[in-house]
């Protein structure tokens, strides 16, 4: 696609009445919520899925180029070697996403789901190294395309016929969109040690995650299981940080490397979402309030600040029947937020999608991370957990406490027996316990497999923020310059990932 076409459906886009728009998600709100009523998006058991991020980096062997590449150094992937191999285009041009098939909460469910991730990063091995590629499953890169830097790479932009493009954003209207509409989203990065300004959403593609996904059983029941979610989401993401570093060029002038290893997040996507996609006037980002109905969690989702209103295809699929929504719903960026879908009415569902987490060092953490969410969300609703109390407040400063120190973090916590959590230790002895408990409930006969890889975290007092920081601050100590230890430490990250990807987990590399 040309400039000039994109610019022209970009233009399109945002030509649509933003009146006509809110009418029309109102009349899709009464859809859905008469669908509910219907019993339509109730399911005879949990469901899980699985949204999964990656980045392409260079192998050091470019056999289609003259020029060999940077090895580790962030890559652009050929959009057409994307739908080749089974994945789909994100936001950056080095970005690749694939999203799991949607399977029952037990023992052949979970397995399918690993499966399925391996089947995917197989398939894709042999077409990304023709390429001279390679995917890599983090939370941050950090080596900037070979010959460009971060700023030079997130900012890059032009003007075609009045709309701004970011030159290095894949070919999507809405994402173009975003910082060209009236309600503009400004790209404005700011973080500890960190600001940045674009005319565009990409510094936004600094960042990869997953996305677990849990379909509950009972559509009136999700507001019980979201306010359960809002309460694992601390803990959760104390566990798995992992990107306590910016590319280098980032950081501000005059922050010093013993400020950045010594006061630094570990989770430093949370501040990259939150500030690039938050109007100035308007709080998108953020750790979402708890809902008493369903009716409430379908009415924030319409009444939430419209970015890009648009005029929206609708085909046969069933949730083409309130598709003024669901485009709303691509902009209503919590944290953790309900989603109502399906393609058929008997694939109709209700479910949690789950949005702290970053992406992992090896694809069993990821499932761990899966499977622990939902095997809580199971275990605590029907034991009608006493965190349930956990005032809102506190449940939101474990979220921000957790994305600061990690594994560090003082957390709040109510345990199975109504007592508060003394320690880390207490917290999480009684936190992995209910997931597994909730996964053996759903017939997962070895619900301790999948749980050991975050067990051996806390045992360690180790997360893979912690693994990155202390080995940049070893070679710093070596006289090293903190720029290059953050890319020696990000190769080492990468080549370890190689050897562990599909069947280590992130306890092998302690």
């Amino acid at each position: 696609m040309t400039e000039s076409d994109l610019a022209t459906r970009v233009t399109e886009a945002l030509e649509a009445d933003p009146a006509a728009f809110d009418e029309r998600v109102a009349e899709d709100v009464a859809t859905i919520l008469d669908e509910i009523d219907a019993g339509t998006f109730d399911n005879p058991q949990g469901i899980v899925g699985l949204e999964y991020e990656f980045y392409a980096v260079d192998r050091g062997e470019r056999p289609r180029y003259t020029e060999p590449g940077g090895e580790a150094s962030l890559a652009r992937v050929p959009r057409r070697l994307l739908s080749y191999v089974g994945f789909e285009k994100e936001l950056g041009l080095h970005n690749a996403e694939m999203s799991t098939s949607p399977d029952p909460l037990n023992d052949s469910g979970l397995r399918a789901q690993y499966h399925e991730v391996r089947a995917r990063l197989e398939a894709a091995s042999d077409p990304m190294s023709a390429e001279g590629l390679r995917l890599v499953s983090d939370g941050m890169w950090t080596i900037p395309p070979e010959g460009e830097t971060a700023r030079g790479y997130l900012g890059d932009s032009v003007e075609v016929e009045g709309v701004t493009l970011a030159t290095n954003m894949a070919d999507s209207a809405r994402y173009h969109a975003m910082a060209n509409s009236e309600n503009a989203v400004v790209g404005e990065l700011d973080a500890p040690g960190v600001s940045f300004d674009a005319e565009t959403v990409m510094p936004e593609s600094l960042i990869t995650s997953i996305q677990p996904h849990y379909q509950v059983p009972q559509a009136r029941n999700l507001p019980e299981y979201l306010r359960y979610a809002l309460r694992i989401a601390g803990p959760l993401l104390a566990l798995s940080v992992n990107s306590p570093f910016f590319p280098p060029d980032l950081y501000d002038e005059g922050v010093s490397p013993e400020g950045i290893l010594d006061e630094g997040h570990d989770e430093n996507r949370i501040h990259v979402f939150e500030s690039v996609l938050n109007p100035a006037d308007a709080e998108k980002v953020r750790f979402p309030r708890d809902v008493e109905t369903v009716e409430e969690a379908v009415r924030r989702v319409a009444e939430d600040r419209t970015v890009v209103p648009t005029a929206v295809e609708t085909g046969a699929r069933f949730d083409d029947e309130f598709a003024h929504f669901r485009h709303k719903h691509g902009t209503y960026w919590r944290w953790v937020r309900p989603v109502f879908g399906g393609a058929s009415e008997s694939a109709a569902n209700a479910r949690i999608e789950f949005r702290p987490l970053p992406a992992q060092p090896t694809v069993r953490d990821v499932i761990a991370l899966q499977a622990t969410f939902a095997g809580l969300l199971v275990a605590l609703h029907r034991t009608s957990h006493p965190v349930r109390r956990l005032p809102w407040a506190s449940a939101e400063s474990n979220f921000y406490a957790a994305a600061e120190d990690g594994l560090d973090a003082d957390l709040e916590w109510i345990t199975a027996d109504g007592a508060e959590a003394e320690s880390t230790a207490e917290l999480y002895d009684d936190l992995l316990s209910l997931a597994a408990e909730g996964l053996r409930s759903r017939g997962v006969e070895d619900a301790a497999s999948y749980i050991d890889p975050l067990r051996a975290r806390v045992a360690a007092g180790t997360t893979p923020a912690d693994w990155k920081r202390e080995r940049v601050r070893e070679r710093t100590r070596a006289g090293e310059p903190f720029d290059e230890a953050v890319g020696e430490v990000q190769r080492e990250y990468i080549e370890k990932q190689a050897e562990t990807l599909l069947e280590g987990t992130f306890a092998d590399w302690l």
